[in-house]
């Protein structure tokens, strides 16, 4: 792994957790990013199942906090969480230091608007990069790959899915931002990273993807109904309606009592998972 560092290795349910670092040319800096790889046999190649995490985290938080790796171990499937943006004394951050926009924020765009434009690459750094270097060093199927995400990073697992429907043979979301063209966090997000032309933000809204004739075979997506964040930032409704309209089956499951938080992700991964596992091995 000449191009890779490797910061942590640890033993799990049989398998490999491991983060590392490498010196990404798509933004310009150093990246790190997890991987879990599962027990399996030399020379086997396994399904990946790609996690885009939300405002705020780093590859950590699911590291930590997602509750994946006995599913993962059960179901052989890698898992990768990537960052949410570049790092580094020469990224630029919000002016106002937000949450919401600038590091930890990066949207899973490619920013074409200055400063961000020379750093804030992380579309083509998630589905283009970052997948060569998993397919090159980890025993990867890149011809069975899914998506999923929570918050911002369900938005771009919705995105990314919609985009490349030959790819990923599964999507789905905890609590995505299913119309950032329509909420605050995308408006500014789409408004500071791709300038103000709104047509220009279509290519990353799900619900307007869908309405200009982007679809997929199936979505699954995890609302908690006690989500702080559902009235005004994640509005599934309009997805749900997108999805109608289009013929696209969804399923929305609202879980009562559930929040925005990781309590909420751990408690579903391994189902999500499971969703996953059932697609991923119908394309051997």
């Amino acid at each position: 792994m000449s191009d890779l560092e490797q910061l942590s290795a640890n033993r799990s349910f049989g398998g490999t957790q491991g983060v590392y670092r490498h010196a990404s040319a798509e933004t310009g800096t150093d990246m790190t990013f997890s991987v879990y790889v599962p027990p399996h046999e030399p020379g086997a190649k396994l399904p990946v199942v790609w996690y885009l995490s939300g405002l705020t985290c780093t590859h950590a938080n699911v590291t930590d906090k997602g509750e994946y790796r006995a599913a993962c171990a059960e179901l052989g499937l890698i898992f990768v969480a990537p960052d949410t943006s570049p790092r580094g004394e020469s990224v630029p951050d919000d002016a106002a230091g937000a949450y919401d926009f600038g590091l930890g924020a990066g949207f899973y765009v490619d920013a074409t608007e200055p400063p961000y434009a020379t750093h804030y690459r992380m579309w083509s750094y998630v589905t283009e990069e970052l997948p060569a270097l998993i397919g090159a060093h980890f025993p990867a199927d890149m011809d069975r790959q899914s998506i999923m995400g929570h918050s911002m990073g369900g938005h771009g697992a919705l995105t990314i899915g919609l985009t490349h429907p030959d790819r990923y043979k599964a999507v789905s979301a905890f609590a995505p931002i299913v119309a950032p063209s329509q909420v605050p966090w995308g408006e500014k997000a789409l408004g500071g990273y791709l300038s103000t032309d709104r047509t220009v933000w279509r290519q990353h809204d799900a619900v307007a993807l869908i309405e200009d004739g982007a679809r997929l075979p199936a979505l699954l997506v995890d609302q908690g109904d006690a989500d702080n964040f559902l009235a005004e930032q994640l509005r599934p409704a309009l997805l749900e309606a997108a999805c109608a309209k289009a013929g696209i089956p969804l399923t929305l499951r609202h879980r009562e009592g559930y929040d925005h938080s990781y309590y909420f992700i751990a408690t579903f991964m391994a189902d999500q998972l499971r969703w996953h596992a059932q697609r991923l091995v119908r394309f051997p």
